[in-house]
């Protein structure tokens, strides 16, 4: 049993090492709604969101208050939106309308963010799934809390390269027609590859047709606090580092494992996963880069970098696998670059490249994430970004991810604001070689062998 004298033993890393819940995230199945006339759809999913999240944010900030445990964010995340408006939109401009209507509800309960405005076309696309990508853009740029994702491929699908090439397109006509509003849409637009169903964290999240009708998943981050362990034990062996690393993560979960059987009990809302991801914050000292260079290296991207991150990695998930028997999500180190000061510095001082960048998404998380580019850059060979961090994920069987944010008006050596916890980042270079041919073939990259394991 997890007891308050558990929680207690991490007063320290609450108020000095960055210890949060970063997210208590409510799922909730719109299935029930779908509804042939869109207006009646719209209605039945304000009412179902309503109904179900308008005691979320009250409990959270009623837990936090009672456990002193910081608890950043409450979301909500929706069945795919391409599967619950098919039967009812016609055009780009219908979905446009159910987004408002997420954003209307999410403002009315109060969350910092709702996710789902999503498509799930790893093997094709169907009609409503390739409107609902055209209306990203539209979508993104007229409300505030929508967050949206697309999953392009899978290690039993392939890669969908057409719906690649397509979130090419749309991941620059998102930047254009977001270019003068507070927070760029692309910052809240996400491609994956092996997109997990319970990930609770934006701007990926979504609820899985494989849910129940409505779950609590939690996100719990700690960078701060694994840094602060590593420094008591620089110079120690390699077995003593991941034992500290492992029993570091075990304390951590302890926390979001209370936090989610709380909300789950006193919202009654079944309690679905603890999802441990050192998620980085631009507040000094809650960096994944930092946790690098305490391991030992000068910055992030130095050779021995995704050796270091390897381990990293693992051993978060091995240390909260102990401590929950319900971790999921994306648990493991994330490495955004604009969220992370650390990683902000490594790019900076020239340790760090896009494509150092990438091979370190072999081994995390997720992937390619958060990171500004230029806004001329061409949609294909936006595409051809996307389509390499795909491959990684097909192959090697895990969830991986592209967010690039280009910045339109802003060339390399340039500096953008996103504010807060999105951060800021200076521009990155991108290969400037042509991919066009590559991008524009179509159809779809077969799945490799291993994928035929049932």
């Amino acid at each position: 049993m997890i007891n308050i004298r558990e929680v207690s033993e991490t007063n320290d890393m609450i108020e000095k090492e960055n210890l949060d819940v970063r997210t208590i995230t409510m799922g909730i199945s719109l299935l029930d709604c779908i509804d042939s006339d869109l207006d009646k759809l719209c209605e039945k999913i304000h009412d179902k969101i309503y109904n179900s999240a308008k005691d979320l944010v009250a409990t959270g900030e009623q837990i936090s208050k009672e456990f002193g445990i910081p608890i950043v964010n409450k979301r909500i995340s929706v069945t795919p939106i391409a599967i619950i408006g098919g039967a009812a939109c016609k055009t780009s401009e219908d979905f446009v309308k159910i987004a408002k209507t997420l954003d209307k509800v999410a403002h009315e309960v109060g969350v910092n963010f709702i996710g789902g405005y999503s498509a799930l076309v790893s093997k094709g696309m169907t009609k409503a799934d390739e409107l609902l990508i055209r209306s990203i853009p539209q979508a993104l740029s007229q409300t505030e809390l929508i967050c949206s994702s697309v999953n392009v491929g899978s290690t039993k699908t392939g890669i969908n390269m057409d719906a690649v090439r397509l979130m090419g397109e749309m991941v620059l006509e998102t930047a254009k027609a977001s270019e003068h509003i507070e927070v760029n849409g692309c910052a809240k637009l996400v491609v994956f590859c092996n997109a997990p169903d319970d990930n609770p964290f934006m701007a990926g999240a979504f609820h899985g047709v494989t849910e129940a009708d409505r779950i609590i998943n939690v996100g719990v981050s700690g960078p701060g606090v694994v840094k602060t362990a590593l420094s008591k034990v620089r110079g120690e062996n390699f077995e003593v580092l991941c034992e500290t690393i492992k029993k570091t993560a075990f304390k951590v979960t302890r926390v979001g494992q209370l936090v989610a059987r709380e909300a789950s009990k006193r919202l009654g809302v079944p309690f679905g996963i603890v999802d441990l991801s050192l998620a980085p914050t631009p507040a000094i000292g809650d960096s994944v880069a930092d946790i690098l260079c305490e391991i030992g290296l000068e910055h992030a991207g130095a050779p021995g970098t995704t050796a270091a991150l390897a381990l990293l990695n693992d051993q978060v998930k091995k240390g909260g696998v102990m401590a929950s028997s319900y971790v999921g999500g994306l648990s493991g180190a994330f490495i955004p670059v604009s969220e992370d000061q650390g990683m902000i510095d490594a790019v900076e001082a020239g340790a760090l490249t896009l494509e150092k960048l990438e091979a370190m998404t072999c081994v995390c998380s997720v992937g390619l994430d958060m990171i500004a580019i230029p806004g001329d850059t061409k949609a294909t060979t936006i595409a051809g970004i996307i389509a390499d961090e795909m491959a990684i994920g097909m192959i090697n069987q895990k969830t991986t991810a592209v967010r690039l944010i280009p910045c339109i008006g802003k060339k390399v050596g340039d500096s953008v604001e996103f504010g807060g916890l999105l951060g800021h980042a200076p521009i990155m270079p991108v290969n400037q070689f042509d991919c066009s041919a590559f991008v524009n073939r179509g159809g779809r990259i077969p799945a490799p062998v291993h994928s035929f394991k049932n």
